[in-house]
């Protein structure tokens, strides 16, 4: 498990007779030169103890969201910054319950809300606990939210019973761990450019032409590629977001200035095109403010079309060439019409006419036209963050396939 080395690995422990097991994954998870610090929760008290738990990690263990020997260190927040995964084996049912509904009322729970790691569930419970629709309820919820469910597996548990709900094998979590991170590590090897934003297209100094684009989802996908593994540049209009941890932000404000910048860094293994680049620039910008008087004609000539050179260019070409587009109206038909016009490989559209998504939403829901397939895959009404986490996991699963 060479892809485990130096990785750290926060470990949260529930209280259940599967909490036991948890020793056995630190004692693999330290073998294989893992970084891993341990919460436990009150009910994981009643089956273990810190002293076998931190004598296993060498390690502090954390219990207590409020420290009174640490009032000065937020554990949820270092705990949360600190890990590359967070870890939660054997998962309860009241776990699952108080993270499915955002609780934040002890360090565990406190830790998953403040964190934007991974996170993976490990369930343990008894069969008919794990099978009752308000588990699966609260389950769906979760794994709607991006957490990882790893089992559980069937089989005789503690109270006597047959069935699903018995912790997975410890080997298995810790090949699953492992496997994550070997994903990132083929991810590395792939270069990914984001276009964000609108353009600005100067009139004069005070005028400009734009589109309206507030670059969210540009970079909530700049940031979920680069914390997949991937080479990240981003090129971005004028917005007031805060730069992508990792990320290589390129500012412009035309789009002349995004279509040079585009070029330079070509070629790409997938480019995606979020931004909403005017259509229209001046033939030429005034250097005085122009007088009302005189707005009556204006000269205007089409901007390059970066999307369509990007991917009608032979040697320059990316494996992937993903476009976006915002309808207010045909969404199906004016889509399949840009895909093929613009030779995208992928088309991604959004019916802007929803006042609940797009633009300045926090949210987003957006449908997937392919080149040469019929099918439409639906990503269905989340934060604009979450879509991006669908579409970066669909897209290292596409240049994985091809190469």
């Amino acid at each position: 498990m060479k892809n485990l080395e130096n990785k750290k690995i926060l470990l949260v422990i529930c209280g259940g007779i599967a909490a036991y097991k948890s020793l056995e994954l630190i004692r693999i998870f330290k073998k294989n030169k893992c970084k891993i610090k341990t919460i436990l929760t009150k009910g994981a008290l009643k089956f273990i103890t810190p002293l076998s738990v931190s004598s296993l990690s060498g390690e502090k263990v954390y219990t207590e969201l409020f420290d009174a020997n640490n009032e000065a260190e937020m554990s949820h927040i270092a705990l949360s910054r600190w890990a590359d995964v967070i870890l939660f084996a054997p998962t309860t049912a009241n776990k699952i319950a108080q993270l499915s509904n955002g609780l934040a009322e002890d360090l565990a729970t406190s830790v998953a809300l403040a964190s934007d790691k991974e996170i993976f569930l490990a369930p343990a419970m008894n069969v008919r606990m794990w099978e009752h629709k308000i588990t699966k309820l609260n389950l769906n919820k979760l794994v709607n939210s991006n957490y990882k469910i790893i089992g559980p597996d069937i089989g005789e548990m503690a109270c006597g019973e047959y069935g699903s709900g018995k912790f997975s094998n410890v080997s298995e979590i810790s090949n699953i761990i492992n496997n994550y991170f070997k994903g990132l590590e083929v991810n590395k090897k792939f270069k990914a450019l984001v276009t964000a934003g609108p353009t600005r297209e100067y009139i004069d100094p005070v005028r400009f032409i734009t589109n309206k684009s507030s670059g969210k989802q540009g970079y909530a996908i700049a940031e979920e590629l680069y914390k997949n593994g991937f080479h990240t540049t981003l090129i971005s209009g004028p917005t007031n977001l805060k730069t992508p941890a990792g990320v290589e932000l390129i500012k412009v404000n035309s789009a002349d200035e995004m279509y040079k910048q585009t070029v330079k860094k070509l070629p790409v293994d997938v480019a995606i095109f979020t931004a909403a680049v005017a259509d229209f620039k001046m033939k030429e910008i005034k250097h005085e403010k122009i007088k009302k008087d005189n707005l009556e004609y204006l000269e205007i000539e089409k901007t390059n079309d970066i999307l369509n050179y990007t991917s009608k260019h032979n040697s320059l070409r990316p494996k992937l060439v993903i476009g976006f587009a915002a309808e207010t109206n045909n969404l199906e038909k004016n889509s399949r019409k840009k895909l093929d016009e613009k030779n995208c490989d992928w088309l991604i559209a959004n019916d802007v006419s929803n006042k609940n998504i797009g633009f300045d939403s926090e949210y987003n829901e957006v449908k997937i036209f392919q080149k040469n397939s019929l099918k439409i895959e639906n990503i269905s009404f989340n934060t604009k963050e979450m879509i991006a986490k669908t579409l970066v996991k669909k897209i290292a699963n596409e240049l994985k396939a091809n190469g």
